[in-house]
C-alpha cells in the first residue's frame, strides 16, 4: 500500500500481514477518488472525519495534500496501534484517532467536516444507514462532501444530498454533497 500524492507521495506503507476485518482502499480506486477530490475542491486545510479507518490509508492521503484536521473512527484494535503507529512514523500531528463503532460514534457526534469518507465492510449489513445517519445529523459543513465506498450491489441515487457514482470495478463511490449547508 503506498500513499500516492502530495508531501508523501510515493512513500509505502505496510499493513500487518493479516487483517481479518480490515479491506484497504486499492490504490486505483484510491487515486480515482483523489483525483476526482482535487479537481472539485482544495484538500488543504480541510476538516475531514474517516469513517472504519482500517489502515489509516485515506486519512494518510488526505494528510499528505495538506488536510489538517483528520479524525479516524475504527474499533479494531490491531488496525488502531497500525493507524497510530504510522501516524508517529509520520510525524502527523493534527489526527485524532477514535476506538469506536461507527454507529455509535455517529449517534453522540456533534461535529461537522468538509470532508467524510466511510469505507465500511462491504458485507455490513447496515451499510444502507450511512448516507441517511450523514445527512440527518447534519455532519456536512456548506459544500461538504461525503464519500461512501460500497460494491455495484448498493445504489444511493435516490438518497438525499448524492450527486455522482464513480466505479472502479468491483468498488464503487458514492459522492453525496451539502450544497445548501
Amino acid at each position: 500500500m503506498r500513499i500516492i500524492g502530495g508531501d508523501w507521495g510515493g512513500r509505502k506503507i505496510h499493513p500487518p500481514a493479516k487483517m481479518p476485518y480490515t479491506r484497504p482502499t486499492t490504490d486505483i480506486a484510491k487515486e480515482g477518488l483523489f483525483n476526482i477530490l482535487q479537481s472539485n475542491r482544495e484538500i488543504e486545510g480541510l476538516k475531514t472525519l474517516d469513517l472504519f479507518g482500517g489502515t489509516g490509508s485515506i486519512s494518510f492521503e488526505l494528510a499528505s495534500r495538506g488536510a489538517i484536521d483528520l479524525t479516524i473512527v475504527e474499533i479494531d484494535s490491531q488496525m488502531l496501534d497500525f493507524i497510530r503507529k504510522t501516524a508517529e512514523i509520520l510525524q502527523l500531528k493534527y489526527l485524532k484517532v477514535v476506538p469506536s463503532d461507527v454507529f455509535k460514534f455517529l449517534k453522540n457526534n456533534k461535529d461537522q467536516y468538509d470532508f467524510i469518507f466511510a469505507g465500511p465492510p462491504y458485507a455490513l449489513e447496515t451499510i444502507d444507514q450511512i448516507p441517511t445517519l450523514i445527512v440527518e445529523g447534519n455532519y456536512l459543513k456548506k459544500n461538504g462532501w461525503f464519500v461512501l465506498e460500497h460494491t455495484p450491489r448498493n445504489r444511493y441515487k435516490d438518497f438525499p444530498l448524492f450527486v455522482s457514482e464513480r466505479n472502479y470495478g468491483t468498488t464503487l463511490f458514492s459522492i453525496f454533497i451539502n450544497k445548501a449547508g
